[in-house]
């Protein structure tokens, strides 16, 4: 258990946290109250909706949609981990967390938006065969494969979840029991920690680092190759059809991407949480929000099974 020590130098078990969040009176909290709630609603509904269809249209069981499926199932899942948490303490006079409960949400944001990162990777891989090598693709991506893949991801996930939450609540905290963000993460827990804390930043940043260029590489190196093929084909309602695709899963790599190097693969980015804050809203609310969108807005496939499902229901 963390130790606290008061002016005396007595040591006392600190049990829980207070969560500042965002600073500004009744009315500023009300409208990020009112943001933080959109945003969520609207996330919740898009990624159900992209599950619901997804399960439901025999057409789109194929391994492009599983893959979409479960980051869709990512996405409201690390979403809910953080926002009614943040929602809650808009209005809390005392914005308390217990030390299990700061630990707990730690490692299941740290899992789910691990996992989200190495399977924006595999998505990439999957059109690089769908694309590339079409022959091999129904041997290559079988039911199995993706299913290997899925799992190796949140193996991945849990791997970073597991290292970042118990190296981070190994360290004491004895100059303030204060984090200053809306939820529990590594950098703002880490400003509190009255202990060196060198062997946390550089552990998180290289792994954060070796995800975001591991990833970062598998889509450049994937989409170089579909670039290449896709200017061979003669079909230009092909080509189309495989840029749309491509163009929606390389607008969500590199908001993703982009936003998590912001936050935890630059140095001093313990230092400047208040930035960190903005930022964090992205990939915690807005991204979440934006995927089912960007897939959906884009994609024809999901276009036409939302209608057809539109029109089994009012058939019924």
């Amino acid at each position: 258990m963390p130790t606290q020590k008061n002016s005396n130098a007595s040591v006392v078990s600190l049990q829980e946290f207070v969560l500042v969040g965002f600073e500004g009176g009744l009315e500023t909290q009300a409208l990020l109250f009112a943001v933080f709630l959109a945003l969520y609603v609207v996330t919740m509904l898009g990624n159900l909706t992209m599950i619901v269809v997804i399960t439901l249209d025999a057409r789109l069981h194929s391994p492009m949609y599983f893959f979409l499926k479960n980051l869709s199932f990512l996405d409201l899942c690390y979403s809910s981990v953080i926002a009614p948490k943040a929602l809650l303490n808009f209005f809390s006079s005392t914005r308390i967390i217990t030390f299990a409960g700061c630990a707990t949400q730690l490692f299941f944001f740290s899992l789910l938006v691990t996992t989200e990162g190495l399977l924006l990777g595999v998505m990439a891989y999957d059109r690089f065969m769908a694309i590339c090598n079409p022959l091999h693709y129904p041997v290559t991506m079988c039911p199995s494969a993706c299913t290997r893949l899925v799992l190796g991801t949140y193996c991945g996930g849990c791997f970073n979840s597991i290292v970042q939450t118990s190296l981070t609540f190994h360290v004491p905290f004895c100059s303030s029991n204060h984090i200053n963000h809306y939820f529990c993460d590594v950098p703002p827990l880490l400003q509190i920690a009255c202990a060196d804390i060198a062997l946390n930043e550089l552990v998180m940043f290289g792994i954060c680092g070796l995800i975001i260029v591991g990833v970062t590489c598998v889509v450049l190196v994937s989409y170089s190759y579909i670039t290449v093929t896709i200017l061979r084909m003669h079909s230009a309602a092909g080509r189309h059809k495989v840029f749309s695709t491509c163009g929606s899963h390389m607008t969500a790599v590199t908001l993703f991407v982009g936003t998590v190097f912001v936050m935890y693969a630059q140095p001093g980015a313990v230092e400047s949480m208040e930035q960190g804050k903005v930022v964090s809203i992205f990939y915690t609310l807005v991204i979440p929000m934006l995927n089912p969108l960007i897939y959906s807005l884009r994609n024809k496939d999901v276009k036409e099974a939302l209608r057809r499902l539109g029109q089994k229901r009012a058939a019924k």
